[in-house]
């Protein structure tokens, strides 16, 4: 049975460089774990203003920088930083950008009111993870996704990069946390998803509907290989709907033993 050797890490949070959550914590530990376990890994967190990059010790990585994305008909330059946790040997890549990420907070500002352009920044993280892969040379066996900001990955990796030798026989994981949004994405949301390699009638389906925090789901578990509850309560809708989908899911494990089983999981899906 092929094994899972090389396992990219898509997180929206990773501490220590944002506050200890149950999301922030895993995206901190597991590709350590993982790593321990004699797998390969990269991992890619959003470079949010709240990250100080001086105490990190935060760089621009040139050679990976430079490349400008188009979203919504606009250029967007796409910057590159990298850091290291010691104590893990573990190297974190962070997608940057001027108008997207230097504000002083993650996802909503001090009021705690979201960002209207929360979409917009999604995309942007996925893509410019994607285009980063390439530069880098690197093919995973495992793309897992982690937090509601990675949920557009799974479908630009089986429907934009699904004939690009570095990701054609990538499997996709998206884990489910408690973590939802409140503030519907916008309508422009599914003409802004749109790259080449997508059907005329994809992601249209989209259409007409409120790209809530379940409809995002929905969108990321249609494209995934195998589901991971990684918090104890997540959104009932989207369980059951994964269920019903036949998705490949692994219920959530005592956090004591998730690693082992994740490892595992992620080898089944080349069963």
């Amino acid at each position: 049975m092929k094994k899972a050797s090389k396992v990219l890490y898509i997180s929206q949070e990773i501490f220590p460089y944002l506050p200890e959550s149950e999301l922030a914590n895993m995206g901190r530990y597991l590709p350590q774990a993982v790593q321990e376990r004699g797998r390969e890994t990269r991992t890619f967190m959003p470079r949010f203003g709240a990250i100080n990059e001086r105490r990190n010790q935060l760089h621009e990585v040139i050679r990976l920088s430079g490349m400008n994305l188009i979203i919504d008909d606009t250029d967007h330059p796409l910057i590159i930083k990298v850091a290291s946790i010691q104590a893990a040997r573990l190297q974190v890549y962070f997608i940057d950008n001027e108008d997207y990420f230097r504000r002083k907070e993650t996802i909503a500002d001090e009021s705690g009111v979201e960002f209207t352009d929360n979409d917009e920044r999604s995309i942007f993280f996925i893509r410019g993870v994607m285009e980063t892969v390439k530069k880098l040379r690197w093919t995973p066996d495992i793309i897992h996704c982690e937090g509601w900001m990675t949920a557009v990955a799974p479908l630009y990796i089986k429907k934009a990069y699904n004939d690009d030798p570095f990701f054609k026989n990538s499997k996709v994981v998206y884990s489910l946390f408690n973590d939802e949004f409140k503030k519907p994405f916008r309508d422009l949301f599914s003409t802004t998803l749109l790259l080449e390699g997508f059907d005329q009638d994809e992601p249209f389906k989209l259409n007409d509907k409120v790209i809530d925090y379940v409809a995002l789901s929905k969108l990321a578990v249609d494209f995934s290989d195998g589901v991971i509850q990684s918090s104890p309560v997540v959104n009932e809708q989207v369980l059951t709907y994964t269920k019903e989908k036949n998705i490949k899911l692994l219920p959530y494990v005592n956090v004591e033993d998730y690693a082992d089983e994740y490892v595992r999981f992620y080898d089944s899906l080349f069963d």
